[in-house]
């Protein structure tokens, strides 16, 4: 019971100075980050039209656009090439395919480049972060017990020398 007066009394006594309040708001920091970067990573994945984590050729199939395309371009086969409404279907579907890869290019570099390091960010880096912060505080405790022993120790034998040495000092 003592003990833990006593490790209270020291965590008090540290939280009394300013610089301790500069990391309390960094804390409070680290975790307005850890919520923002949550919140945008899901709200980017929602955003995003294909498939996360699969690769290219797989959101392919599943993007609408490239559905799209595939019924132009099979239009204008049945229309045939000869047909001005063939022709014109032919290109938009080409087009409209090349459109459909772009975006597919541009959400996987999205997902590669930015939701993935914020997923990394809020999901492993700062609860690593915050772990490490409270490790550090209890050793900075551990630190602050040992000198404050340390101290005391010292104290007593500059106030009371040990018998060896008083009886040494009597003797003379």
């Amino acid at each position: 019971m003592k003990k833990q007066f006593n490790r209270m009394r020291q965590l008090a006594n540290q939280t009394v100075g300013s610089p301790v309040l500069s990391v309390y708001q960094v804390e409070k920091r680290l975790e307005l980050v850890k919520q923002v970067s949550h919140s945008t990573h899901k709200k980017l994945t929602a955003c995003l039209q294909g498939q996360q984590g699969v690769d290219v050729e797989k959101r392919s199939k599943k993007l609408p656009l490239t559905t799209l395309a595939q019924c132009l371009v099979e239009g204008a086969a049945v229309l045939g090439d000869d047909s001005l409404l063939g022709k014109m279907l032919k290109l938009c579907g080409e087009t409209q395919e090349k459109m459909a890869q772009e975006l597919i290019l541009f959400e996987f570099t999205i997902d590669r480049d930015v939701v993935e390091p914020l997923y990394e960010l809020a999901e492993v880096e700062i609860p690593n972060i915050q772990k490490q912060r409270k490790h550090l505080a209890k050793l900075v405790l551990d630190m602050d017990s040992a000198r404050t022993r340390i101290n005391y120790q010292q104290t007593c034998t500059i106030l009371w020398p040990k018998k060896s040495t008083m009886q040494a000092t009597f003797r003379q």
